[in-house]
């Protein structure tokens, strides 16, 4: 299992996504361009020392990731999805993340093969990227039964 992120806005964020990643046993591709100037110190706040930790692999774009993709590309997104208490993970899946401001093309958004929706209270948008990763990464290693030993 790996969680990717799609051109990620805020350095703070991939931080902490980085840092839950590396205690989760999980990898993290990002995919370009970001809207930092990517650098550990850019996300050392955040991720603390874990970013060492994490396996993390950076991609030039879209196409450079789906080249790369070997399981299942599982979106989380707020549009039209299947509820994450119901959601069925798989051991090579990539958990897919938009970018804080504007989540995901519609080409991205149809390519996935699968779409989560974390569902919340009505008239709320979304909740931090950092938090959504987290939650559905949970889920997903419970279900995998892929939880660090």
């Amino acid at each position: 299992m790996r969680i990717a992120l799609y051109q990620p806005d805020i350095a703070g964020n991939v931080g902490a996504i980085l840092r839950t990643a590396a205690c989760m046993g999980i990898g993290v591709d990002l995919i370009e361009p970001m809207g930092f100037t990517w650098s550990e110190k850019a996300v050392a706040r955040s991720g603390m020392d874990y970013v060492g930790v994490v396996d993390v692999v950076r991609h030039v774009d879209w196409d450079t990731f789906l080249a790369q993709v070997t399981g299942r590309i599982v979106l989380l997104t707020t549009k039209g999805a299947v509820r994450l208490d119901v959601a069925e993970f798989r051991e090579d899946d990539v958990l897919l993340m938009g970018s804080e401001g504007a989540g995901v093309p519609e080409d991205v958004h149809a390519r996935a093969d699968v779409r989560v929706l974390i569902p919340m209270r009505p008239g709320l948008r979304s909740m931090n990227i950092s938090v959504a990763t987290g939650i559905v990464a949970a889920e997903a290693l419970r279900q995998t039964g892929g939880w660090p030993s």
